[in-house]
Order: C-alpha cells, then structure tokens, then sequence
C-alpha cells in the first residue's frame, strides 16, 4: 500500500463508500484485493481515532439511538463453535445519531447484550455536554444503560412500534406493517413531539446504500469482523464530515460546529500516517558506500 499515491487511495476510498464491494474495487481501480483491505484497515482505525478524538463537548438536543444487524462470515444459525470464537456470526451496529444536526454522535460494533448498551451509552454520555433528550426503541437493554451513563439528569423515553400480523404462508424480508407505536416515558419529562428514531432509522438505510457488507442478500459481506468495524468506522467519518446532507447543505460536522469546511476524500486518505520509504538494496549499498567515503 505504500507505493500507492494520494489519487489512487481517494479514488479507493470513494469506490468503497459509494457500495462498491471490494473485488467490484479492486476490478476498477486496477489494484489488488489485498492491498484494498490493508488501506480499508488502515484509514478505518486513523478514522476512528479522529472521531474519538474530535467528536466531543457536543451540545446535543436530541439523541436518537438504535442497532443495525448484519452479520459476519455466517448467520448465527449456521455458525460453529470454532467460528463464533473467531467473531462470526450476528453483529450489531449501536448507532446515536443528532437529530437537529445529524451527527453520528457514537457507533459501536459488538453484540447486542447489556454489556455492549451500557459502553454505547456510556461513550454517547461522554461526548456531550448539558441535558439532552433520548429516545431508543424498546430494546429493554437501554433502561440500564441509560440510567447508568446519564443518571436522572435527562429526558429518556422510549419508542416501541407495533406490527400487524404477518401470515405464516408469507415469505418476506422486511417487517411486517407497522400500525402504531408505543410511547414509554423512562425519566425525565421529553416533548412528546420529538420522541421519534425517524433520523436513526433513515440512518440505517444510509449505511446499508453506501457500505457493500451490509447489503442483504448478496455474498459481499463481511468475512472478519475487524474487516467489519473499519468499513463502519470510514464509512462515519465520510458520513460527518465529507458528506453534504441533502437538507442541512453542509456536513453534519459543520452544522455541529466541529468543522468549518467539506472535506474532500484526499483530506481524508490524509489522516494515514506518512508511508515509509523503503530504500532499495542498491540504494542501500550506494548509501553504505558513500558514508564508507
């Protein structure tokens, strides 16, 4: 990966956040599979370590929080002993998006137990300043791990839909109608008009567009879950800080205050570190000659 210039890894990059599969990538830009997934890996951990680092002190109004499942290598149903202890099988994305600026607050890849909510919620609580207002889903998960991160000091409630009955004979893959929802009011006193996970779902219909392992039912899903976090870790810091939202007409980041331009895809592949520059055998004797002089 080091020989590739600045040009070639934007133009990869721009491949795999547009849905392109990485062999689909690795076909148009002329570059090997191989070295698609070193850059995927590298640029997904610089990427995360930017969002940990930056995305804080946010002044949030509203949260939205909900899950994504896919899953890696396999579905749980057919997954070995030997493979889930490799991380195959179901993984969930936590996902807390800002419902006035759209900023994908925290993200979270893991399972979907108590154990994994409480470090969700717990990451959202320390990226924010000030009494926000949360709504999740009825994902019973979240009332411990809210009370837990925030304390009393918020407004929770909790949105649970309800789904008309779907015939057994039926063959689908989406939910069944949805004819009502369910408002829990958990703490606090949240304005009834803005207990909604509208913004986070649309969310979810966003990542399964522009990230290829997430699309249902093709074979381009994940086959490493470390392969998994790093496509979603690119994919939210091109969310929040490349992408111009179609309504805000500036990135989330912008409209968050924690970016004053877009950026372009080069300013993202620059968050890599510098390649190091790996002299070649005559190089070296050249070198060795010369200080020997």
């Amino acid at each position: 990966m080091n020989c590739l210039d600045t040009k070639t890894r934007a133009q990869i990059v721009s491949c795999l956040i547009e849905g392109c599969s990485v062999r689909a990538t690795a076909r148009m830009t002329g570059t090997s599979k191989n070295t698609i997934i070193r850059l995927l890996a590298d640029l997904g951990r610089a990427c995360a370590e930017y969002h940990d680092r930056y995305v804080r002190n946010l002044r949030v109004r509203r949260l939205q929080c909900d899950e994504i499942w896919q899953f890696v290598g396999s579905k749980a149903k057919n997954v070995s002993v030997e493979q889930k202890q490799a991380g195959w099988g179901d993984v969930w994305t936590w996902i807390g998006i800002d419902a006035d600026t759209k900023l994908v607050v925290s993200y979270l890849v893991g399972r979907r137990d108590g154990g994994w909510a409480r470090d969700f919620m717990e990451d959202c609580a320390s990226r924010i300043r000030g009494r926000v207002q949360i709504t999740t889903d009825g994902h019973r998960v979240y009332l411990d791990a809210v009370g837990d991160a925030f304390g009393a000091d918020i407004d929770y409630a909790m949105l649970q839909k309800i789904y008309g009955v779907t015939p057994e004979t039926e063959t689908r893959y989406s939910p069944a109608k949805c004819i009502g929802c369910d408002m829990k009011v958990v703490s606090g006193a949240p304005d009834p008009k803005h207990v909604s996970t509208s913004y986070v779902e649309r969310q979810n219909l966003t990542m399964r567009m522009h990230m290829r392992r997430f699309t249902r039912l093709t074979n381009a899903f994940s086959k490493k879950v470390e392969n998994h976090a790093h496509a979603v870790a690119l994919h939210y810091m091109y969310y929040n800080f490349c992408r111009v939202h179609q309504t805000l007409r500036v990135t989330p980041a912008m409209e968050a205050g924690i970016s004053d331009h877009v950026w372009s895809l080069e300013e993202l592949v620059a968050l890599l570190p510098k390649p190091v520059v790996r002299a070649s055998t005559i190089e070296r004797d050249l070198l060795a000659k010369a200080l020997g002089d």
